[in-house]
């Protein structure tokens, strides 16, 4: 398996660097601070079918969860593209489970057919 490879820190200058810090990070801060409150958080975008198909499933398994809505088609993009490059994944919804991302809402419906939601939602 090959997998994507990601620029070493020593690669990028550190006046880039300092510009890559500083892109967007409150709205990391916001998504941390929600993750550390709540067991299930989505993170998704106005008008999105797959984030809006997330919580109907989270609200038909009578699971609670925090959303976090960052903009949609036509605003916040860089602080999407923020979160995009934060987390390494590249679509919304991104669902975390205490505080882990498991990824978007095909992922979560992978997990509940597999049986592997409830140990997520435990912590196990």
């Amino acid at each position: 398996m090959t997998f994507r490879k990601v620029l070493s820190a020593d690669r990028v200058s550190s006046g880039l660097q300092n510009t890559i810090q500083n892109f967007y990070p409150n709205i990391v801060e916001q998504v941390e601070q929600e993750i550390q409150k709540n067991k299930v958080v989505i993170v998704g975008m106005r008008g999105n079918h797959f984030v809006k198909k997330a919580m109907r499933n989270l609200n038909g398994w009578s699971i609670p969860f925090k959303y976090v809505e960052v903009g949609s088609y036509f605003s916040k993009y860089n602080e999407r593209v923020t979160l995009k490059m934060w987390t390494g994944f590249s679509t919304f919804p991104m669902i975390f489970i205490n505080g882990v991302l498991i990824g978007g809402n095909s992922d979560l419906e992978t997990e509940k057919n597999q049986g592997n939601l409830e140990s997520l939602l435990q912590g196990k």
